[in-house]
């Protein structure tokens, strides 16, 4: 079973809808246990980061992360998702992050924000869940990213770009993250969503 966490952010049914078409069940809940023992979990987050971190610490989503990734077990961020497992963001200063990696999330460096629409990811070599896709467009929506000059961990990164170069998605063993929304990124977000359950059996 994927379970995707309710913290009372992210695009819930679009995720559901696009992860059902996998052929995995998919449930929907803030249950702690019920995530921690899922065969995968989805962390989607929409919002300003500040507030996703309280939705996380409410439903204890910071916990059941770190205790996920000590278990190997497959962890899914998306959009904010990927933002709050850095150590902090200037969206919020005040506010820290999940902090599985140091470095923080910076407001984009272009002239229009956000980043709203369909741009190319450019896949690490080495990446898994990449497998099959090269050169793809994938749906952003953000203002804030995890910039080239700032993101640090020995995590697998791959790159888009909009102002500056900025990480589109970050794998780390069991855990994996998007800034790019695959669940409103058409077939290749499926296909990308497909390699990703190729996890739960690893």
């Amino acid at each position: 079973m994927i379970a995707i966490l309710d913290y009372g952010s992210g695009n819930l049914r679009s995720a559901e809808q696009a992860l059902v078409q996998t052929g995995y069940q998919v449930e929907v809940t803030s249950d702690y246990q019920r995530c921690l023992e899922a065969s995968a979990l989805v962390v989607p987050g929409v919002g300003a980061f500040e507030h996703c971190m309280a939705g996380l610490r409410r439903v204890r989503g910071d916990e059941l992360i770190r205790q996920r990734l000590e278990l190997e077990r497959p962890t899914l961020g998306i959009c904010v998702g990927l933002q709050v497992l850095f150590a902090r963001s200037s969206e919020s200063p005040e506010t820290s992050g999940v902090g599985i990696f140091d470095g923080g999330v910076e407001r984009l460096p272009a002239k229009v924000v956000p980043h709203m629409g369909w741009n190319i990811v450019d896949n690490n070599p080495k990446s898994e869940l990449f497998t099959g896709i090269e050169g793809e467009r994938f749906y952003f929506v953000h203002s804030y990213a995890a910039l080239h000059s700032g993101a640090e961990g020995n995590f697998l990164p791959s790159w888009s770009e909009y102002g500056a170069k900025f990480i589109a998605a970050l794998e780390f063993g069991s855990l994996s993250a998007t800034q790019f929304h695959p669940e409103k990124s058409g077939a290749v977000g499926l296909k990308f969503l497909t390699n990703w359950t190729k996890k739960i059996a690893a």
